[in-house]
């Protein structure tokens, strides 16, 4: 997934996962990897719509709130960290 922020973009790697019946996901980026809290998923018309809140302790303390549509293999969305601009999201689905 990439993130497009006011200083430049931020590729990270999502995984979710199915666990106990519960979905539960993880963030990797190049300096951390971290647990996702608080994944929702909705059916929408365009696709399905999840959103997660995440910290970040690198390459800044960030506390970040994503919300994203699924369509397909392709997601977009955005995250917001606090009182910070959105910033815009974009990923696409890899194959295990």
């Amino acid at each position: 997934m990439r993130i497009r922020t006011p200083i430049g973009s931020l590729s990270t790697t999502y995984e979710f996962v199915v666990d106990g019946g519960a979905l539960r996901g993880s963030a990797t980026s190049r300096d951390e990897t971290v647990a996702l809290h608080d994944i929702t998923v909705t059916d929408e018309p365009d696709g399905q719509r999840v959103t997660w809140r995440q910290s970040v302790t690198r390459p800044m303390r960030l506390h970040l709130a994503f919300d994203v549509v699924v369509a397909g293999d392709r997601m977009t969305g955005h995250s917001r960290a606090g009182r910070l601009p959105r910033s815009a999201v974009t990923g696409v689905r890899r194959a295990r």
